[in-house]
């Protein structure tokens, strides 16, 4: 397992009730690395959390990881069979929906050498 897909995979086993149903594949494009992660519907919340503020730190923790290895490494979260929408997570409302398909700014980091 490459070290990004790890990563990925260690830290939302960290933060699931159910880690044993965390699932993660690696494919490689044109674009870059893309890593599809999978989780139980009831950890969904946990996973995307407040106004998609965990997920979207997740990303961009991610995006160093890439930059590190000279690669540009993004996220998708599959939304589990039997999910029950945006906003309707353990965590609250409050998604909306909206903010998933937001960009997220990473020029912060997007010039690191690491």
């Amino acid at each position: 397992m490459e070290a990004d897909q790890k990563f990925v995979e260690d830290v939302v086993k960290a933060i699931v009730n159910n880690p044993q149903d965390v699932k993660t594949t690696r494919t490689i494009d044109e674009r870059g690395v893309l890593i599809t992660l999978d989780v139980s519907p009831s950890d969904m919340g946990y996973v995307i959390g407040r106004q998609g503020q965990t997920a979207r730190s997740l990303r961009t923790l991610l995006k160093i990881v890439g930059a590190k290895n000279n690669a540009r490494v993004n996220l998708k979260i599959n939304e589990p069979v039997g999910g029950r929408g945006p906003g309707h997570g353990p965590m609250g409302g409050g998604m909306g929906g909206s903010m998933m398909n937001q960009p997220i700014d990473t020029s912060a980091v997007d010039s690191l050498n690491i």
